[in-house]
C-alpha cells in the first residue's frame, strides 16, 4: 500500500518541521509521500518549505490565502496514494500515536473513510465550550444521516484516494469538516471510527479556530444536506 498524507498549512513555523518528521519516521510498512500545501503563510513557515530537501516531501504553495479546502485540492491532484490521510500541521494529531490504527481498517479492506475520533482515545481534557460545540455539530450531523459519530470536526481523516478525488469540495476556510462529511455520508460510504491521541493547544498555543467558524459549521451541515 502507498500512502498520501496531505498537510494544509498556514502560519505554523514551530511545528511543521516536528510535524513532517513523525510522519517520516512511523514504523510503517508502506510507502509514503508527503504533499504540504503553504496557504500563504506570513511567518516564516514558507520560506522554511522552500529550502527543504527531502525526497519523500512535495511543497506546493499559494499565492494568497485561500483556505482548508482549497489547500487540500492543490494536494489531490499530485497524491498518487492509494490511501490519502489528511493530517494537520499543528501538533494536536501526533502522527506517530495514530496512523497505524487510522490505516488498519483499510489494510483489512473493510472501510473507504475513516475518522479518528479524539473522543474515543487519550485526550487532553480541557476548552469545554469546544467539546459543547463539536457535541452538537455531529449530533446534528448523526441526526441528518441516520449515523452514529463522535467526532465530525477531527482533523485526522483518511480516504480511499479515488473516494476523495471523486468529491467536489467547495467549501472555504474551516468548512471541509461538515462538507465532507455530509458528501461521504450521502454516497453511502463505509465510514469507521477508529480512537486516536489529541494532544489540544490553547489559543495562547496557536488553536486558530473561532466562535464564528462553528456557526458557519451548522449552516454548511444543513446546506450540504439539503441545497448541495
Amino acid at each position: 500500500m502507498r500512502i498520501s498524507v496531505v498537510i494544509p498549512v498556514y502560519n505554523e513555523v514551530d511545528t511543521i518541521s516536528k510535524i513532517i518528521d513523525d510522519v517520516l519516521s512511523i514504523g510503517l510498512e508502506v510507502e509514503r509521500e508527503i504533499i504540504v500545501v503553504d496557504d500563504n503563510s506570513t511567518d516564516g513557515t514558507k520560506e522554511f518549505l522552500e529550502k527543504l530537501n527531502k525526497r519523500e516531501v512535495t511543497a506546493l504553495f499559494h499565492s494568497n490565502n485561500r483556505g482548508k479546502t482549497a489547500a487540500i485540492k492543490t494536494a489531490l491532484a499530485k497524491a498518487s496514494g492509494e490511501v490519502i490521510i489528511i493530517q494537520d500541521a499543528d501538533l494536536e494529531y501526533p502522527p506517530s500515536e495514530n496512523y497505524k490504527v487510522v490505516l488498519e481498517p483499510f489494510i483489512r479492506g473493510y472501510a473507504d473513510v475513516v475518522y479518528g475520533s479524539r473522543f474515543l482515545g487519550v485526550h487532553r481534557v480541557f476548552l469545554v465550550w469546544h467539546y459543547f460545540a463539536n457535541k452538537f455539530l455531529t449530533t446534528l450531523a448523526n441526526v441528518l444521516y441516520n449515523t452514529t459519530l463522535t467526532d465530525m470536526e477531527t482533523g485526522v481523516k483518511a480516504f480511499r484516494a479515488e473516494v476523495l478525488k471523486n468529491i467536489n469540495l467547495t467549501s472555504k476556510r474551516f468548512g471541509f469538516e461538515p462538507e465532507i462529511t455530509a458528501k461521504v455520508f450521502k454516497k453511502n460510504l463505509r465510514v469507521y471510527e477508529v480512537p486516536i491521541v489529541y494532544c489540544g493547544r490553547t489559543y495562547q498555543e496557536g488553536k486558530k479556530i473561532k466562535p464564528i467558524d462553528g456557526i458557519k459549521a451548522i449552516w454548511s451541515t444543513l446546506r450540504y444536506r439539503f441545497l448541495d
